[in-house]
């Protein structure tokens, strides 16, 4: 058992995720965590469901931890990096963590003067545990540091290191993929009524298809393009369905998609 604390400030869906996870594979127990929240409702869920503590306080929070999550909003890192510079004590260089979107280490670097920051990027699918996170540390970050940052995130899926250029690419990848990817399943499903199928049998089929091909992909290793031509067999219906496909620009979209959001990314770190 890890004889570290772990504070979160902001206790929204992506806090709940990371710090349940933690705590159900032992990595923290209940005792060692606690959250800060404004709203009351929200704090006493996460009591009564995962036995932390809670505060609004976000200055006790920074008192009590080695570790500290930052899952609020990007535009709030003012205000709180504001509140915490006048009032809290703190531990000789706490390990940060910030899940803000778009927010670069200089800033979050200046914000919270003798942190040792991690920039992190999860996405949604963090939440059933299936998610990807890449992080950045920050000049401070000692290797262990990293490398309790990496153990932090595996917790909800699986963890890449990449340089802080990137982070904006990421962003716009698997951070808005998932939005992509909705899209794509409401589609198919949408198709599939549209052929004559039932709106729960269509949904079920366009989900399990897009699971199944994306973990055949993921333990096969082979590109997609050779999985696309193994199903696509000469006058087939495969390949009347990529040609159609191909004609409506699907491909260009999803690159326009992710150059798009990238675009946006690096707006939102100015």
């Amino acid at each position: 058992m890890a004889e570290k604390t772990l504070g979160v400030i902001g206790g929204g869906v992506m806090g709940e995720a990371l710090l349940s996870r933690l705590i159900d594979q032992g990595i923290f127990e209940a005792s060692q965590i606690i959250v800060s929240d404004p709203q009351p409702a929200r704090r006493e869920f996460l009591e009564q469901t995962y036995g932390v503590s809670t505060t609004t306080d976000n200055a006790a929070v920074v008192a009590q931890s080695d570790t500290i999550l930052l899952a609020i909003k990007p535009q709030m890192l003012t205000t709180v990096a504001e509140d915490l510079s006048a009032r809290a004590p703190q531990a000789a260089s706490p390990l940060g963590l910030s899940i803000l979107a778009g927010i670069p280490l200089v800033r979050l670097e200046q914000a919270f003067p003798g942190w040792a920051m991690v920039r992190a990027m999860p996405n949604t699918p963090a939440t059933v545990g299936a998610g990807v996170t890449a992080i950045a540390p920050g000049t401070s970050a000692t290797p262990d540091q990293v490398q309790w940052a990496k153990t932090i995130f595996a917790s909800v899926g699986e963890v890449v290191e990449v340089p802080e250029s990137l982070m904006d690419a990421v962003t716009a990848l698997s951070g808005s993929g998932p939005g992509y990817v909705a899209l794509m399943v409401e589609a198919l499903a949408d198709g599939g009524v549209a052929v004559g199928l039932p709106r729960a049998t269509a949904m079920q089929l366009a989900i399990q298809t897009l699971k199944g091909t994306a973990e055949l992909l993921q333990h096969s290793q082979i590109h997609p393009g050779v999985l696309k031509d193994r199903v696509t067999s000469p006058g087939g219906t495969t390949i009347a369905g990529i040609a159609q496909l191909e004609a409506a620009g699907l491909r260009s979209a999803l690159i326009e998609a992710v150059r798009a959001a990238h675009q946006r990314s690096v707006e939102l770190g100015q």
